[in-house]
């Protein structure tokens, strides 16, 4: 049961990360970027968020790939294991 908590677990932070990097690769929501963070009121204004944004975006997406792979191999493990054991 707790393997397929895992299984849910990593679903969800699969589709959570894509939804964001969806939003960053179309420059909305909130940049997740810590140049733009840290960067002061007046720099924000006056700062290109484009390659920011795009930053952003790779970044979320590799993590969405990295937490579908994860699930994927949790499943063959587990299926595997639930084979040998019939």
């Amino acid at each position: 049961m707790e393997d397929l908590i895992e299984i849910i677990i990593n679903i969800v932070l699969t589709v959570v990360c894509a939804v964001i990097s969806f939003f960053q690769f179309r420059n909305k929501g909130f940049l997740f970027n810590n140049s733009y963070i840290y960067a002061s009121k007046q720099e924000r204004e006056t700062m290109d968020k484009k390659p920011h944004y795009r930053q952003s975006g790779i970044v979320f997406a590799l993590l969405s790939s990295i937490h579908l792979c994860i699930a994927v191999l949790a499943y063959a493990i587990i299926s595997s294991i639930k084979e040998i054991r019939k």
